[in-house]
């Protein structure tokens, strides 16, 4: 069985992931993943914008969008010449529950009107977008709705994806059934899921702020039995055409506690900070139920993209230094050892179903 599910499955890699180097330009990752085996890639903003820079020999605002689809159709020869896909762009952020008639959200579905030309430039059809982590927006789920219904018809112009994903800092929906119960109230053909085993765990079960690392609000035993009925129901509730890919990192538990106050210097929540940072692949320090939320995903039937995304600073969240060609090697070993274990219960599973 394991060899099946390792056929059945695509690989992608996150571009914005690995290398803090100056030196790891998108090329030189784009090599690295190619060798490594990895069948496409997500292509991020800040890459995209990087490359632009060089590219263009000038400074690109993020906003410059002539310039950065210029650069977008040189990535896409990029990744052709490399039999690479470029899976989706992300990460949109900050999109939806903005007041109306407010010069933020103004500026949302411009920024939207820009990404999608920079989604025709390098021909992806999916667009990832991220749970806003705004203050003052206006959480109301009619308001939330309503902005995804209006960014999900301006994308099916084009015959394009979204795919909505929980980010576990979330001003609105950090769980993978807030954004699940969202997208069955957007209603539309060309929205679903983008799941992420940190998300998923980080929301529901780890706690950086804690000792432990877990959740202490209520007892251990309860907190287990909570986040396996919670991924029961992903595993029942959720059709798996309607899951666009599982994005692949662990979390490693940060030695000393992060404040549970929000970091003024880095502008960021606490669990945002343990994000960007404390992120490595499975089987590489972390404590995550990374094979457990693996499982639950597949018993769906879905047999979709596994995307590596990582933001690996080191255990201590400080700095890490890489070899881009090694650090795609061992995401490649890492994909393939967590299929292996999903596979190597007959259990497993079925556990969900």
């Amino acid at each position: 069985m394991s060899t099946s599910l390792i056929e059945q499955i695509p690989t992608s890699f996150a571009t914005c992931s690995i290398g803090y180097a100056p030196s790891h330009t998108l090329p030189k990752k784009l090599d690295a993943i190619h060798q490594a085996g990895f069948q496409a890639i997500e292509l991020s903003f800040p890459d995209l914008q990087g490359f632009a820079k060089e590219y263009l020999k000038r400074d690109v605002p993020e906003d410059d969008y002539e310039a950065l689809c210029e650069a977008g159709k040189r990535v896409k020869e990029l990744c052709a010449e490399r039999k690479l896909h470029i899976l989706m762009l992300q990460p949109f952020a900050n999109f939806e529950g903005w007041p109306e008639g407010s010069e933020e959200r103004k500026n949302a579905f411009e920024r939207a009107k820009g990404w999608i030309r920079i989604m025709q430039a390098v021909g992806t059809d999916m667009l990832q977008v991220g749970s806003t982590d705004s203050d003052n927006i206006d959480t109301s789920p009619e308001r939330i709705v309503e902005d995804l219904r209006q960014l999900a018809d301006m994308l099916a112009i084009h015959k394009f994806r979204l795919a909505y994903e929980n980010w576990c800092w979330s001003t609105h929906a950090s769980t993978w059934r807030a954004v699940w119960d969202i997208v069955c109230r957007v209603d539309r053909p060309n929205v679903g899921l983008c799941l992420d085993t940190f998300q998923t765990a980080g929301s529901e079960w780890a706690d950086p702020t804690t000792t432990s690392g877990l959740i202490e609000d209520v007892p251990r035993n309860e907190l287990e039995r909570r986040f396996r009925a919670s991924l029961g129901d992903l595993a029942r509730e959720v059709p798996a055409e309607k899951i666009y890919l599982l994005q692949i990192s662990d979390a490693y538990k940060p030695a000393k506690p992060l404040s549970k106050a929000f970091d003024e210097e880095k502008r960021l929540r606490p669990r945002r900070v343990w994000s960007h940072d404390f992120r490595p692949i499975p089987f590489a320090g972390g404590y995550l139920p990374v094979v457990d939320v693996t499982k639950a995903v597949l018993a769906t039937g879905f047999r979709g993209y596994f995307s590596i995304e990582v933001f690996d600073s080191g255990a201590a969240g400080t700095v890490k230094e890489y070899d881009l060609d090694d650090f795609a090697r061992k995401a490649m070993e890492s994909h393939r050892k967590l299929l292996e274990a999903c596979a190597g219960g007959a259990d497993g599973m079925q556990a969900w179903v």
